[in-house]
């Protein structure tokens, strides 16, 4: 059977997906560029060529992983809708008890960032665009009226770290906190946040 020849974009892109593949199966630490590239049926040597070392290949994979989300919750928040249905859509997708793929993936780039100075940039900028996101919809809804918040950048870490730490908690160990008790954790800090309902 020929091999189909993919340009430089498309190799990368199955690479990176290969790569995700492998950080989910055997964790970021344990990843070796010979178990991206066997995965694929190419040589160690392409890896290396797209990619020039482990961290910054785990670093890429990341980032291209992550980056759907971001996508994803770009679309959310982007909706024609009240501020309130965006920011509820946005945090129930993005919670652990909803849709978003890759904490898992998102758990061991923390980790790996410890001690990798490249993921660590990376992480942080993926960080940076998520409460971004959520920032812009709660200044929306200030303007609107629709929140009383006196410091949406605040609100939104708040936020954010809670279901950080929510996600952790459920995905290292199951069955500690159950997901009716994770949502209403969440939705009580939604309305303390935003002053809904005042």
């Amino acid at each position: 059977m020929a091999r189909v020849r993919l340009n430089v974009e498309e190799r990368r892109a199955d690479l990176l997906r290969a790569a995700v593949e492998q950080i989910e199966q055997r964790g970021a630490s344990e990843l070796r560029l010979s178990d991206v590239a066997s995965a694929l049926g190419v040589s160690n040597a392409l890896v290396v060529y797209h990619f020039e070392s482990k961290e910054k290949l785990v670093a890429a994979a990341f980032a291209y992983a992550a980056e759907a989300d971001l996508d994803h919750l770009r679309r959310l928040v982007g909706r024609p809708t009240s501020a309130e249905r965006r920011i509820r859509a946005a945090v129930r997708w993005y919670s652990p008890t909803g849709k978003a793929k890759g904490w898992r993936l998102w758990i061991e780039g923390w980790a790996v960032s410890l001690r990798e100075p490249t993921l660590r940039e990376v992480a942080a900028g993926l960080d940076r665009q998520w409460r971004a996101a959520l920032v812009e919809v709660i200044e929306e809804g200030v303007t609107a009226g629709e929140f009383t918040c006196a410091d949406p950048t605040s609100s939104a870490e708040r936020l954010t770290a809670l279901i950080d730490g929510l996600a952790v908690r459920m995905t290292v160990h199951p069955g500690l906190i159950s997901r009716g008790a994770a949502d209403g954790w969440v939705e009580e800090a939604l309305v303390r946040e935003l002053g809904l309902g005042v």
